[in-house]
């Protein structure tokens, strides 16, 4: 298998647009049945063998325990119950419509009777997804390209996350903006002002400096791996990235820096290239925010003070 192969914007968007809104579906079903988590840990995906986990969920107040995987080998969604009951269909040739209605057809059987907000979040098309007959795209070849990156993508970011001890996510993929992300907490608790959304206020109630990929939108159509700190620090877009094909990009008010996919997959050593993109966007951050970088270091995963002697 490749390592990063190509994965041009254009050349699956159709397919991208429906399985996004796949994804936005079981993700609210995720949100709807799980125990809330600080920063909204509990809501993303992880990543499986063979596609995408919800993880389990349920099993409180009368409601069963159940999990629901995206199968991207066999490209079938799964919904199984701790009981032992099964159910799943095929994603090609599935409208979002569809896709849907089977869904709920399915949990309703199994007693697992939830709401959610049964329309896209944050999308240029806001058709719910119940009359949504137009997205129904769904190109296997893609989609199984899509998770092979992600799933390289997502040992490159736990390698990142290693050099890191302090309080961090995990390696999670965001089913409302597509993106796959590891995010480090200086320690600094900010706080929001109470006018701000409540998701933003409980994802940015501590300074953060993140770190992860997307695979592009309307703004910037080709993929990328990023970073940025939030609250921005003043001067940050000045800081100096590695390397010289990485810029600070303006984006709704702040900055990112970002390094294109294709300049990584042309690198001569193209995780290195990674890792150091991502280790600079972090210095510059964590400059600027005077976080504790010594401190919160643990080399490859280590901690141990035995083995970290020199």
């Amino acid at each position: 298998m490749e390592l990063f192969p190509p994965m041009p914007y254009e050349g699956w968007l159709e397919t991208k647009q429906t399985m996004h809104r796949f994804a936005q579906i079981v993700g609210k079903v995720r949100l709807a049945a799980s125990t809330r988590r600080n920063h909204w840990w509990n809501v993303p995906f992880h990543l499986t063998g063979r596609g995408l986990t919800t993880r389990p969920m349920g099993g409180l107040d009368g409601m069963p325990l159940f999990c629901i995987d995206f199968d991207l080998v066999r490209h079938r969604l799964v919904v199984d119950v701790l009981d032992g009951r099964s159910a799943e269909f095929g994603l090609a040739g599935q409208s979002v419509a569809s896709f849907y209605t089977q869904l709920f057809e399915i949990l309703h059987h199994f007693g697992i009777n939830l709401e959610i907000r049964a329309v896209p979040f944050d999308l240029a098309d806001p058709t719910p997804f119940a009359d949504d007959t137009h997205h129904a795209h769904y190109d296997p070849a893609l989609i199984t390209r899509y998770w092979q990156v992600l799933s390289q993508v997502s040992q490159v970011l736990d390698r990142y996350a290693a050099d890191f001890c302090g309080k961090t996510s995990p390696v999670h993929h965001f089913w409302h903006t597509f993106d796959i992300a590891v995010t480090r907490f200086t320690g600094r608790v900010v706080g929001a002002a109470r006018e701000v959304d409540p998701v933003t206020r409980e994802a940015y109630s501590w300074e953060v400096i993140s770190a992860g990929f997307w695979f592009g939108d309307e703004e910037r159509p080709w993929p990328a791996f990023y970073s940025y700190t939030a609250p921005e620090p003043q001067g940050l877009e000045k800081e100096p990235l590695w390397p010289d094909g990485a810029a600070w990009l303006p984006s709704r008010g702040s900055h990112l820096a970002v390094l294109r996919y294709d300049d990584v997959r042309a690198a001569e050593e193209p995780v290195a290239t990674v890792l150091g993109f991502l280790d600079s966007a972090y210095h510059a951050g964590a400059t600027l925010t005077t976080c504790d970088e010594r401190g919160l270091s643990s080399p490859h995963g280590v901690t141990d003070p035995f083995l970290m002697e020199p």
